[in-house]
Formats: structure tokens, C-alpha cells, sequence
């Protein structure tokens, strides 16, 4: 289990009571391990920060970016937590709310050819 900020843990319960239209598209193709078997869990508080989807088995963060993203502050932070996330061996994939909405298909074969190569790598 990765580490995370204990006070995190209500945050993180109320963001998978109110995710947004592409999060909740997104989660009705990640759950229930429909991608080669594997876990994905929602809005998992990792370190001083909430991810959107996290997949232990494939150490991989997967985040659905808003238009608050795509700004000069949102990009900066953006880069500073995946490199933070990548100090703990997590690789993130990010995905803009356009993608999910309009190209989910795509989304969800990016995500399992990432896992996919992730698997073939770490077997022998």
C-alpha cells in the first residue's frame, strides 16, 4: 500500500460521491477488474494527494484532466505531482475530459495496452 495523508480520507470519499461525467464514464470501463483481470480504485488518496484511478498491480495513476489543468498554474502542478508519483514507482497516464466523452474506446485501449506491456515486462 502506497503511502497517504490519513486527513485525505473524507476528500477522497466525498470526490466518488460527486465525480465528474467523464470520471464516472471512465470508472463504469475500469471497474470491476474488466481490464485483464486487474483492480482499479477511485479517487485513492496516494501521499498529499488524491488521484483519480490507481491501480496497484500496474503502478499506474490514471487522471482525468478539466480545463483547470490546462492552465499555466494547473500544468505546473500537474508536472510537480507526477514527478512525486513517480518517486513511488507510479507511472500516470492523463486523459483530458474531451478524450473520455468523445473517444472513450481509445482511452480504455491506451490504458490496457499500457497495462498489457506493464504485465509482459514484469513476467518471466
Amino acid at each position: 500500500m502506497k503511502p497517504y495523508n490519513k486527513k485525505l480520507k473524507q476528500a477522497s470519499r466525498d470526490l466518488r460521491n460527486n465525480m465528474t461525467e467523464a470520471e464516472k464514464l471512465l470508472w463504469s470501463r475500469l471497474r470491476n477488474k474488466q481490464i485483464l483481470g486487474l483492480q482499479f480504485y477511485r479517487q485513492k488518496p496516494i501521499l498529499n494527494y488524491i488521484v483519480d484511478f490507481y491501480c496497484p498491480a500496474a503502478n499506474l495513476v490514471i487522471e482525468c484532466d478539466g480545463s483547470q489543468h490546462f492552465t499555466d498554474e494547473g500544468l505546473e502542478a500537474d508536472s510537480l505531482r507526477d514527478e512525486v508519483l513517480a518517486q513511488l514507482g507510479l507511472n500516470v497516464l492523463r486523459f483530458d475530459n474531451g478524450q473520455v466523452m468523445g473517444q472513450i474506446n481509445n482511452v480504455v485501449e491506451v490504458i490496457y495496452r499500457y497495462c498489457l506491456d506493464i504485465l509482459t515486462i514484469e513476467s518471466p
